[in-house]
């Protein structure tokens, strides 16, 4: 009895271990159905899609076409979209490369639609970027040597550096940042008027191009509003009556305000001048 016991914690054991080690599958794949654009092909469809209906809409290499349900299979398990099984069980659609498993949409699969309002696509590419992934393959490289971060670790830099180098790493993180915030700002200014009343002004540091503070500004017209970031990141943004862009660094100054929005600029910092604690994915 003992032993099957220790047999059983042993198997619970590896798998979790599997499990942990896998679960990069999750992400790859859903970056893999994004670039293949499979969220807008099925939405396109206008009803549950079949698999090989799904694969004539995609462009891919027809030889690697029966790959695309093991994809859709991780994509399925992992929540991102809904399948219906019909006359075929779906054991068989892989052997049969064509069967009549059908695919539809979930809420967040919805969130990868190119005309979905709150597009969280770009926020999921830069983050499976390799330039953001790096930095997490040399964490234990960072633990033995004196880098701030990770980041200057895997690129010699900091993410902020380096984004003023790379237009294409800049262009997408800035449009990852306003995706993100865009339910953010619906929520705010929603359900949480109370927390602009009596400002005639306000900073938003950090904010880049401006998604959250030029909401802010329209929702409220008698709020002077500020846009503070790195020069390069505004610099070629235009305001407004009552919206501004102020470029600078937050560690030296910033625009003096009523009000002072933060919305991810407050990371765990050590008392040396400004160096994080933790290795964070940017910074």
């Amino acid at each position: 009895m003992a032993n099957q016991e220790k047999t059983a914690e042993l198997l619970q054991a590896q798998a979790r271990l599997w499990n942990q080690t896998f679960n990069f599958i999750n992400s790859a794949s859903l970056k893999c159905a994004v670039q293949l654009g499979i969220p807008n092909a099925i939405h396109d469809h206008g009803k549950p899609i079949s698999l090989s209906e799904l694969v004539t809409s995609l462009h891919i290499n027809p030889a690697k076409a029966h790959c695309i349900y093991r994809l859709m299979r991780v994509l399925v398990n992992s929540g991102f979209f809904l399948q219906e099984k019909i006359e075929l069980a779906c054991e068989e659609v892989e052997q049969q490369e064509e069967g009549n498993c059908k695919y539809s949409l979930t809420p967040a699969s919805r969130l990868l639609l190119k005309e979905e309002p709150f597009d969280a696509r770009d926020f999921l590419l830069v983050q499976l970027d390799p330039i953001l992934q790096k930095p997490w393959n040399v964490l234990s490289d960072w633990f033995q040597n004196d880098d701030p971060t990770t980041f200057h670790t895997a690129h010699d830099m900091s993410f902020y550096d380096l984004n003023a180098k790379e237009p294409r790493l800049a262009n997408l993180f800035n449009e990852a940042m306003a995706g993100d915030s865009r339910l953010i700002t619906q929520v705010l200014i929603n359900q949480c008027k109370y927390v602009f009343e009596g400002l005639s002004s306000l900073v938003d540091v950090g904010g880049g191009t401006g998604t959250v503070a030029r909401a802010i500004a329209n929702a409220f017209p008698d709020l002077k509003c500020t846009v503070f970031d790195l020069p390069h990141v505004i610099a070629n943004m235009h305001g407004s009556d009552n919206l501004k862009f102020v470029g600078g660094d937050m560690f030296e100054a910033i625009p003096a305000a009523n009000g002072i929005l933060l919305k991810i600029e407050m990371r765990d910092r050590q008392g040396d001048g400004g160096s994080p604690s933790v290795p964070p994915f940017a910074l």
